[in-house]
């Protein structure tokens, strides 16, 4: 059976073989999520991360506002800018979409309470797609396992 073929009869679908699971994910679905990691990758390095790192005046204001000041703007831009390089990389796909998942929880949590900003669903719109891709990847979290134990 190919890897975008489904198997026809339900008795097939139920069958123990590991690479069933591999079969219904086929190249459909591969592609349009390495589509997503990479739209969500370079808008973090970005569209997120470069005016936090390169000091504009709204990142910079934005922060000033929140009492982080420039230390605090800057750790979150290279968090934003890891995480999106990071996205691209196979192996760490799953573990950035988590950590970036997370950075977008006390995005939302700065927003809600401390800017009252018109963006305050931003954050959580960006959470649907990383929790997907951190899904879908997740048989990488495995092999990233395992490289670092043998590292180790």
């Amino acid at each position: 059976m190919s890897e975008t073929t489904v198997p026809a009869t339900p008795a097939a679908s139920t069958s123990a073989d590991p690479s069933h699971s591999r079969v219904l994910r086929g190249r459909g679905a591969r592609i349009p999520l390495g589509a997503l990691q990479i739209v969500l990758g370079l808008f973090y390095a970005f569209a997120s991360a470069l005016p936090k790192l390169i000091a504009h005046p709204s990142a910079a204001e934005s922060f000033d506002k929140l009492g982080w000041g420039s230390t605090g703007m800057y750790l979150i831009g290279s968090l934003e800018l890891a995480g999106g390089v990071a996205l691209l990389i196979p192996l760490l796909s799953s573990v950035a979409a988590v950590a970036l998942s997370a950075l977008m929880v006390g995005a939302f949590i700065v927003n809600v309470t401390v800017l009252h900003g018109p963006y305050v669903a931003t954050p959580l719109i960006l959470i649907l797609p990383l929790a997907l891709i951190a899904w879908a990847r997740r048989s990488h979290n495995a092999d990233l396992v395992r490289l670092v134990r043998r590292r180790a």
